[in-house]
């Protein structure tokens, strides 16, 4: 029984192989990896397929949007959508055919499954990147080829892949585009590539690409300049090689500029004031390796104090969570975040005003939370304080 099941699958999965060979033509070349859209520069042949919902709303979870994510799926498709009595006759049929009918019917499988096989996210990659590599493609085109490869690079698999075929380089080049549009995307791309991956930062950094993004987060437009910052970030987080870089291309300033000035955007500064608590928090981790000089500078932990002063709820707390972390670093000074800063004022500040939030019950979750945040870098704060006091004592 269990051959002819077998048998049967073979032939269903034939038929619908048939069908789709007969229908490709009238219907949009689509591929396996969702949110895709095939450059119009390439041959139909190397086309993707769009985002959007499936044609048939009853499809099951194995179908994806012009093709099925496995054979089994395709079959228990086929099985699904076929006519009990139909299938009994076709196990019939099966029993009548010859070994030797039976072998061809599983070569004409394979040859059509081999000319519907989709391509691989890697082969994606280097359709991307050789439309980028074309000097006379259209913008339209280009931003497209960026936006395949933003969506395909997020997989750390991918983002290797992407090294091994050159395509960081492609990328890089990019960022020296004359369009803001091509360089945000150029460098959404390398931050969403370099999360997360030693690998990727060190081949990115290795190409010198941190001094051009840090040069980019200058930007006048707001896109590129966020989009910018978060590849900073991306490359140098938990990357201390990254890290000392940053500080060589006079990344604290850029840091100190971005927090200490009101009109630039929240966002951006909401990006520099975690980097800033995720640099910190690195080196907490790091102990044996020396502290950035920047972190004892007393007007850049002053630039973070003072955001506890911002009206935006999120900045506060980002800014409070960084101060916890610049609190335990060997080289920070109590002094100097109790008379310079003036630390104790901002946390008496911030108490007054999450008291007030309490009071709502919209705000009041939210505010306890950053409440007990806040009560938490007052503790440290005292015993960082209270270790000057007993050292001056004991002396």
């Amino acid at each position: 029984m269990g051959g002819i099941l077998a048998l049967i699958s073979l032939l269903l999965l034939l038929f619908i192989a048939m069908e789709m060979a007969r229908t490709s033509a009238e219907r949009e070349n689509k591929s396996s990896s969702a949110g895709l859209f095939w450059s119009t520069a390439k041959e139909e042949g190397d086309l993707v397929h769009k985002a959007g919902p499936a044609d048939d709303s009853s499809a099951p979870g194995d179908v994806v949007d012009g093709g099925f994510s496995s054979l089994d799926g395709m079959l228990q498709w086929a099985i699904g959508h076929s006519d009990s009595a139909k299938l009994k006759e076709t196990a019939q049929d099966v029993q009548r055919l010859s070994p030797s009918e039976l072998k061809q019917r599983q070569l004409e499988i394979k040859e059509l499954m081999e000319k519907l096989k989709m391509p691989s996210d890697a082969q994606l990659m280097q359709i991307a990147l050789d439309d980028l590599n074309n000097s006379s493609l259209s913008l339209d085109d280009r931003l497209r080829a960026l936006q395949e490869l933003l969506i395909l690079v997020e997989p750390i698999d991918n983002a290797h892949d992407l090294c091994k075929l050159g395509g960081l380089a492609v990328i890089i080049r990019e960022l020296n585009h004359p369009d803001p549009d091509i360089r945000k995307l150029s460098a959404w791309i390398l931050g969403k590539a370099s999360q997360n991956s030693p690998y990727v930062q060190k081949q990115i950094l290795e190409l010198g690409a941190l001094a051009k993004l840090m040069k980019m987060v200058k930007s006048s437009s707001t896109e590129e300049s966020t989009k910018a910052f978060y590849a900073v970030s991306a490359l140098i987080r938990n990357n201390v090689a990254g890290q000392q870089l940053f500080y060589a291309e006079a990344g604290d300033k850029m840091l100190q500029d971005i927090l200490s000035n009101p009109s630039v955007d929240i966002r951006l500064r909401r990006k520099a004031v975690f980097l800033v608590g995720d640099l910190a928090e690195c080196q907490l981790e790091n102990i044996d390796k020396a502290e950035m000089p920047f972190f004892s500078n007393h007007f850049f932990l002053k630039s973070v104090v003072d955001l506890t002063a911002s009206i935006d709820l999120d900045l506060q707390e980002k800014a409070l969570a960084a101060i916890k972390n610049l609190l335990q670093l060997r080289t920070t000074e109590a002094m100097v975040f109790k008379d310079f800063c003036r630390l104790d004022d901002a946390l008496e500040r911030m108490k007054k005003q999450l008291e007030d939030l309490m009071l709502e019950e919209y705000y009041r979750e939210y505010a306890t939370d950053v409440e007990n945040l806040r009560k938490e870098v007052k503790h440290i704060f005292h015993e960082k304080l209270g270790k000057v006091r007993d050292y001056f004592i004991g002396s």
